[in-house]
């Protein structure tokens, strides 16, 4: 039976440490849900694209991400009931350990934080490979650290026989936590990494689904099914309504006005900020065609992108850059957000023809928004290969791991943004580009303090990830372009 958004029985999959085994048990747990025919809504704490697509497989559902950091905490709440509407129970994967969220920023974008704002009961995933009574200590400090969060179980992952399973239950019938299952370590669950973490489910396709039923049977064989459902069903409610993206777009605040500078051309009339006001209806003003950019090479998006797009009045419509020759016929706008370009760069190379499609829908001022490997795509070139050109700049592969959240404010009047406008972003790349940045840069970034990204005609480009439900006027204002350029 189909339960309310808002009371949706719900649980949080939590562990001590990052590699304890979250994805194993959060995305086995919902499809072995499944497979007994609940709709699960599936979620992931965090900015991280690619372990959504993993649970989309598990449930047959969009994967969305609950992120404190990046849309405030205010959201949470909302943006969970919206992903688990028509749903009997949702499933929340956490973020690296329990309680670590944004650097120097508290709880901010914890697992904790999430748990306690979703009022969602917590299982804590345990690797109890290398330790035996040790584990009752350690449960007993995460269960007793913030009485806030409640921990509802435990889940022990690589138990390496039935004698360390015995000493490792005796330990935790002192800790007062029960024991909810009891995972072996099985060779077919593990999923291949590689410079950014796993490899997304678009580029393995048959490997991921095999992987997912693999994670399917070892939850429902090693743990009760039926007291993590009874866990879920002890979720208190939430009193926040449903994220809407037609309220949302209807309610946001206009933009801030633009600060010139000393001596600076007054800003050009056709990035002027308009106030807030409901969408116009399809009837009146038709739909525009933005193309976003899909297939292996680019995966990462966040779903509310498309729907205020799509609310906005925009006509979503998704292509391949590694096998279309073409934009999709009609396109007025174009978004090319994250995803492994690198790994991809001669085939997005030898594809000449859309390459030269994409820079005529710049040259003819449409808009175009880019985010981190939408900004390689439009460079000169990516490691020695031709890219779009777009973007006087080359993008090449580093050793240097670049991550974290920032807090930005746009430099430049935009397409998506007017200048003054404060947004928080995340990055998570291996690659440089060179230069860094435009004459007109995209984002401000405030610490480290530079500039990044370019605005040139109506292309934003920059390696900064957002999620526009915490700005959904940059939705409004694009598609606004897209029907003027």
């Amino acid at each position: 039976m189909l339960t309310s958004p808002s009371c949706v029985p719900r649980l949080v999959v939590a562990a001590p440490s990052s590699g304890s085994g979250k994805t194993t048990v959060a995305t086995g747990l919902m499809a072995a849900l499944t497979a007994r025919g609940l709709a699960v809504s599936p979620h992931k704490v965090g900015p991280d694209y690619i372990d959504p697509g993993y649970h989309s497989l598990a449930t047959g559902r969009t994967g969305r991400n609950l992120d404190a950091y990046l849309c405030g905490p205010e959201l949470v709440g909302p943006l969970f009931a919206h992903g688990a509407r028509g749903c009997d129970i949702a499933v929340v994967e956490g973020v690296m350990g329990m309680f670590d969220g944004a650097a120097g920023e508290g709880e901010l974008a914890s697992t904790a934080q999430v748990a306690k704002l979703l009022r969602a009961p917590v299982v804590l995933v345990v690797d109890a490979s290398s330790q035996s009574r040790s584990v009752a200590a350690l449960v007993h400090g995460f269960a007793s650290w913030d009485p806030e969060v409640r921990i509802g179980g435990v889940i022990l992952n690589k138990v390496a026989s039935d004698r360390h399973e015995e000493l490792l239950r005796e330990a935790l019938d002192a800790a007062g936590v029960p024991v909810l299952g009891v995972l072996r370590r099985v060779a077919q669950v593990e999923t291949p990494s590689r410079h950014l973490g796993l490899v997304p489910v678009a580029e393995r396709r048959a490997g991921a689904v095999e992987a997912v039923a693999a994670m399917a049977s070892q939850v429902a064989q090693g743990c009760d099914l039926e007291a993590l459902v009874a866990l879920a069903r002890g979720a208190g409610a939430l009193s926040c309504a449903a994220w809407d993206a037609d309220e949302a777009l209807a309610s946001s605040p206009p933009p801030p006005l633009p600060v010139p500078s000393p001596g600076a051309a007054p800003p050009d009339p056709r990035f002027r900020p308009e106030g807030p006001r409901p969408h116009t209806p399809d009837g009146l003003k038709g739909k525009v065609r933005v193309a976003v950019a899909g297939g292996a090479a680019f995966t990462f998006s966040y779903a509310e992108h498309a729907e205020l797009l799509s609310a906005a009045g925009a006509e979503v419509v998704v292509f391949d850059p590694l096998r279309d020759e073409g934009l999709p016929e009609g396109t007025r706008g174009l978004v090319v957000g994250g995803g492994f370009p690198e790994v991809y760069a001669a085939e997005l190379s030898a594809n000449e023809a859309l390459r030269k499609e994409v820079a005529a829908l710049v040259e003819s001022g449409a808009p175009v928004a880019a985010e981190c490997a939408g900004l390689l795509y439009l460079c000169r070139e990516l490691d020695g290969l031709p890219m779009c050109g777009v973007l006087d700049a080359g993008a090449r592969m580093s050793e240097r791991l670049t991550l974290g959240y920032r807090d930005a404010v746009a430099v430049s009047d935009s397409v998506l943004a007017v200048a003054g406008t404060r947004m928080r972003g995340h990055e998570f790349h291996r690659t440089v580009v060179e230069p860094g940045s435009g004459a007109a840069p995209a984002w401000g970034v405030l610490a480290p303090r530079r500039v990044e990204g370019f605005v040139e005609r109506g292309v934003h480009a920059s390696y900064l990830h957002t999620h526009w439900a915490s700005e959904p006027g940059v939705a409004r204002r694009f598609v606004e372009r897209c029907r003027t350029s």
